[in-house]
């Protein structure tokens, strides 16, 4: 008996100091990764890459989140904004214990939180519980923060003034100014009150570099007489430089393989190929020998182009004239070989089927092929999507019945372009912009919105500088102002 309560008595002992040794325990950036694990797996934007309006939200917050993180791990920094954070989440799987494995690709939810916690621990905590994500993989941690940070006030408290004292001296009262700036959303003119400045200092420090990049752009472009130099994602200008010297270095050392290229437009992007636009895409992780090779194969690839172009044209003869477009803001990346498989299965498709439209009767109208939707859709600007599992007789049915109000929004779509030419040109011009664009994600009817509430306005601050219109608020680190385009003011 007394054995028995040796043990328990040692049992209790080992938890109480196991307790404390958690109690004590603050969380480190790493801990922090590994707790944020299933929240990165629900949002990563590479699990959204046949959705481009959400996969660009995510990369944004996901930005000004890791922004958040670095500052809470910084020593002496007490100077913190609450930030507020939209990220589309992946549902998850009902019966799946596996964290890679949990979440499905066919639905996503839109959830919007604010930080405005000063520790890691909290700050994961409020992240995942946002999200309705599991907590149990940190719960001793989040049981024992409080009893820490009860500890920790005991010994080193900072001096809590009575309001009245505030009122006296006329010092601002911290706790008032963090309650008042969660409280009032964010307006463009306090924004820009609060960040104009460090966005000229970004942008007078990357002038030179952006002097650099427009000159090595046209001189690689005029040398190769390419069409055109892209990148698909929004790197900075630092990386932009670093990858057309490389493209640069090549030139110099196999100038002969480079011939072929004559006439294109080159996308640096994530992989090496062909895309299914017809570009040359150079993939930024690849070595010279890589792209060596893409440019040696080039002959190859121009000769699938041609018989993927006769397969768009074969399929548009069977579907009544439409035209089978590809969109590249709104589809997702792919290369030549993996587009000239879906053409292909989906024309089979339609062999098959021998669906009886007339000739011609769906003309001047577009559609696009996806693989990842089940049913057909028309888009706002005036194109059918059409998924390459769709039942043919439904399909026949759907584009017969939308066919005039297709044509109406291609009308439309082409009226709406022109108004947000004009709108972005006197934008600019009225605030004397060096640079006035949007994100892929916003669409022409958003941008309209934005530029005519923008010219209504007097916004000095913005003269000379370059502003995109994005989703959110936010600094990049080349000094580019971004703002939502339903900013409030």
């Amino acid at each position: 008996m007394f054995c028995c309560l040796r043990v328990v008595r040692r049992l209790c002992l080992e938890k109480i100091l196991l307790q404390c040794i958690i109690q004590s325990r603050t969380l480190s950036g790493a801990d922090a990764i590994h707790a944020l694990k299933p929240f990165y797996f629900a949002v990563h934007p590479d699990f959204f890459g046949q959705h481009p309006k959400e996969r660009a939200v995510n990369e944004n917050s996901l930005k000004r989140l890791n922004g958040y993180l670095e500052n809470l791990q910084k020593p002496g920094f007490h100077s913190f904004k609450p930030t507020q954070l939209t990220f589309y989440v992946r549902e998850r799987e009902p019966n799946s214990s596996n964290v890679q494995e949990s979440f499905s690709t066919s639905g996503f939810r839109a959830v919007s939180f604010t930080l405005h916690t000063r520790d890691l621990l909290s700050t994961v905590l409020d992240i995942l519980n946002s999200c309705s994500l599991s907590t149990e993989h940190i719960q001793s941690l989040s049981v024992n923060s409080q009893p820490h940070k009860e500890a920790k006030r005991t010994l080193n408290r900072p001096i809590k003034w009575d309001k009245t004292y505030y009122s006296f001296t006329g010092f601002k009262d911290p706790e008032e100014e963090l309650d008042q700036a969660q409280r009032v959303e964010t307006t463009l003119t306090s924004w820009l009150d609060d960040n104009e400045a460090s966005a000229v200092i970004k942008l007078k420090k990357s002038l030179p570099l952006r002097e650099e990049l427009e000159r090595l752009k046209f001189e690689l472009s005029r040398q190769l007489q390419l069409s055109d130099i892209r990148w698909q994602r929004s790197w900075g200008i630092a990386h932009r430089c670093s990858q057309l010297h490389s493209l640069g270095r090549l030139v110099q050392q196999r100038p002969e393989v480079l011939k072929n290229v004559k006439g294109r437009t080159v996308v640096f992007t994530e992989r090496s190929g062909m895309s299914a636009a017809g570009h040359v895409m150079l993939g930024t992780m690849d070595v010279h020998h890589h792209w060596t090779k893409i440019f040696e194969r080039l002959p190859n690839y121009y000769k699938l182009q041609e018989r993927l172009l006769f397969l768009e044209d074969r399929i548009s003869q069977l579907l009544g004239g439409i035209q089978v477009i590809y969109v590249e803001e709104l589809q997702p990346l792919l290369t030549l070989e993996e587009y000239y498989d879906t053409l292909d299965s989906f024309y089979n498709k339609l062999l098959d089927s021998r669906l009886p439209f007339h000739p011609q009767s769906l003309r001047g109208l577009q559609m696009i092929l996806e693989s990842d939707r089940y049913t057909p859709s028309l888009h706002e600007f005036g194109h059918f999507t059409i998924p390459t599992v769709c039942d043919p007789a439904t399909l026949r049915w759907f584009i017969i019945a939308k066919a005039q109000e297709a044509r109406e929004n291609l009308k439309r779509r082409e009226e709406m372009m022109i108004t947000e030419k004009e709108l972005i040109d006197t934008s600019a011009e009225k605030f004397s912009l060096d640079r006035l664009y949007k994100e892929p994600s916003v669409t022409s009817a958003q941008m309209i919105d934005c530029c005519k509430r923008l010219l209504e306005e007097s916004l000095p601050y913005l003269q000379g500088m370059h502003l995109c219109i994005s989703h959110f608020y936010s600094v990049l680190q080349d000094g580019d102002l971004c703002i939502p385009w339903n900013w409030k003011s």
